[in-house]
């Protein structure tokens, strides 16, 4: 993340937190997804890499998490809804001890992130025997990551290409365009490189974006449909 796509975020907190609390029907599923994928946290250790506002993380047990978060805006609320920051930067600059935790994820992170491989190779060395690696992102081949590169290449959403597709509130454009966005395969390929082999997908919002918070939906498997998306991927010993 270059340090012009850092800075989008400062600044954004109160936006990005709005986003969710109106469009609650589609954050209520996006919450569920984290649910599902983090499963029984109990006594277990977590790192959320690029944790953001903590919003998700407000609605579980958080006494167990660190974060690592590049906008201090951000961070400051996570800190308050109980992730221990452990850096305000990013991942990158970060030296994580080994085998230190059971759980690392990024949720929604990695789009933000344009080398994935160094990323997710630190990351799997901090994690135990047996630890995830979860990554939940809007894929870039969904309806949502076609909406957000159609808006950052438009300049707006306020277009006619547009018109009678959007949601009544779209996702911020300034943290949109901010974004590299990756599909899954290409992740999948990376964590396939790192010797990855245990994989598990589930995923949410199947319907197009104009009616995804018309109703919050059930997380289902697998990762073709959904426009967001949870990669489980498994260190073995």
């Amino acid at each position: 993340m270059s340090n012009d796509k850092k800075q989008k975020f400062d600044g954004y907190a109160d936006k990005y937190d709005e986003w969710f609390m109106v469009n609650d029907n589609l954050f209520t599923s996006e919450l569920r997804l984290f649910k599902k994928a983090l499963g029984d946290i109990s006594d277990k250790k977590l790192l959320s890499v690029g944790c953001g506002s903590g919003l998700f993380e407000s609605y579980i047990d958080s006494s167990n998490i660190e974060g690592i978060e590049p906008s201090e805006d951000m961070g400051k609320i996570a800190e308050k809804r109980g992730i221990n920051i452990i850096k305000y930067g990013l991942i990158e600059d970060v030296d994580l001890p080994d085998a230190k935790y059971d759980i690392i994820y990024f949720n929604g992170s990695s789009s933000y992130m344009e080398n994935l491989t160094p990323v997710y190779e630190k990351s799997l060395r901090a994690l135990k025997d047996g630890g995830k690696l979860i990554l939940l992102d809007v894929p870039k081949e969904s309806a949502f990551g076609f909406m957000y590169l159609l808006g950052k290449s438009l300049g707006t959403y306020d277009h006619e290409y547009l018109e009678g597709t959007m949601p009544e509130l779209p996702y911020p454009l300034a943290l949109a365009s901010s974004g590299v966005w990756h599909s899954t395969e290409e992740k999948i390929g990376v964590l396939k490189e790192l010797g990855v082999k245990n994989f598990s997908f589930y995923q949410t919002l199947v319907k197009n974006p104009l009616y995804t918070n018309e109703e919050p939906e059930e997380v289902i498997e697998g990762y073709k449909s959904g426009g967001y998306v949870a990669i489980i991927a498994e260190k073995q010993a």
